[in-house]
């Protein structure tokens, strides 16, 4: 399946740079507001460790790790909504990704140009502002359509799905016009009807710039605007990095990249943790295919059955599913083979029906 995630900001608060650092790319990072004016887009491979070991034991010639778009939209202001900046272009571009990674600078930097003083609490609220506004306009062309749609000739289930989901996008827009995101949120994920896509009703992670020296012995921690943000959004929604020096790191060689990290006491790249959590925060899953070809690590949403999984592997394999063998790479790490996997019974053959976990090795039977 395919993962994107946009890196979303106002400008000059390192977006560019976090962006090029998560991508190993080389796009524009330079001092000035709308630096970015088109999205620039980049595959990243998510981090997995399970990995070499399965290559290892199944001496696959390749693996193909799981996969995360990551998307730099061009940095917004207030108004993006009306057109401002270079807004509507950008909030398009928005529409397209699964989760919003919202960048805010938590240091002053004089070098830095800007328009407003150092505010991560107020950056994040005004690009969400924009987001509600942008979804009033989008509620206001919907719902004329759909009061149209209901004076036609309609059965019962056509009747009841027009008026639940004009009841629900008035119900939105109520709350859209009181500037509540959250319970946009609620009201969008806990509704049985499908609407629009809103753009505040999104994902999101807070991604905090952090200045290089606080990170040492983890400084940032009581630096004010972090925990202002751990405050309000809470500690597993807010990721510290310096987006400068993983930049930096991404320029060093292996060796000399690690060497640098353990200077700084940094256990592991805030890029690596930006990309996990990215993964998890859409309630992604990884199951695997194994053998000497390859070692094949697939993404999927929790709680997809086996067969749904065989269709993110190949049409065919969904559509003709007889049964899959399934044990779980924990399993493997104690017993070490395939062969021992099933002396012990933890090998199982599973119908269509099975919720696929976290660590499956599957292997799917077919007929088409």
């Amino acid at each position: 399946m395919s993962i994107k995630a946009g890196l979303v900001g106002l400008p000059n608060v390192g977006k560019s740079t976090l962006f090029n650092a998560l991508t190993k790319s080389s796009i524009p990072m330079e001092n000035y507001p709308f630096c970015t004016i088109d999205p620039h887009s980049a595959i990243t491979e998510v981090p997995d460790a399970r990995l070499s070991q399965l290559q290892n034991i199944y001496h696959s010639k390749k693996v193909i790790a799981s996969t995360v778009t990551f998307v730099d939209i061009a940095g917004l202001v207030k108004g993006a909504a009306t057109g401002e900046g270079l807004g509507n272009q950008f909030l398009s571009n928005i529409r397209e990704v699964d989760l919003i990674l919202h960048v805010v600078r938590c240091f002053e930097d004089p070098a830095i140009i800007r328009s407003t003083e150092i505010d991560p609490l107020g950056d994040f609220d005004t690009i969400t502002a924009e987001l509600m506004l942008k979804d009033i306009e989008s509620i206001d062309k919907r719902i004329p359509k759909i009061e149209k749609s209901l004076k036609g000739k309609l059965n019962n289930a056509e009747q009841k799905m027009y008026t639940d989901e004009l009841t629900l996008l008035t119900s939105i827009r109520k709350v859209l016009e009181q500037g509540d995101s959250q319970t946009v949120k609620q009201l969008v994920t806990t509704s049985l009807t499908t609407t629009i896509p809103l753009l505040s009703a999104k994902k999101f992670l807070i991604i905090a710039n952090i200045a290089e020296k606080e990170l040492e012995a983890q400084a940032y921690e009581n630096n004010p605007y972090f925990q202002a943000l751990i405050q309000r959004f809470g500690s597993d929604n807010v990721v510290p990095v310096s987006a400068r020096v993983e930049y930096e790191l991404t320029q060093m060689d292996a060796s000399e990249a690690q060497e640098c990290m353990e200077m700084m006491g940094i256990s592991e790249p805030s890029l690596d943790v930006i990309i996990k959590k990215t993964y998890d925060n859409l309630g992604l899953i990884t199951f695997f295919t194994c053998g000497p070809n390859e070692t094949h690590a697939w993404p999927i949403p929790k709680g997809k059955t086996i067969r749904q999984a065989a269709g993110e592997i190949h049409s065919d394999l969904e559509r003709g599913f007889i049964c899959a063998d399934v044990f779980n790479y924990t399993d493997l790490m104690t017993y070490k083979s395939e062969v021992a996997i099933k002396t012990t019974g933890k090998m199982r053959v599973e119908g269509q029906g099975y919720l696929v976990q976290d660590g499956d090795i599957v292997h799917i039977k077919f007929n088409v």
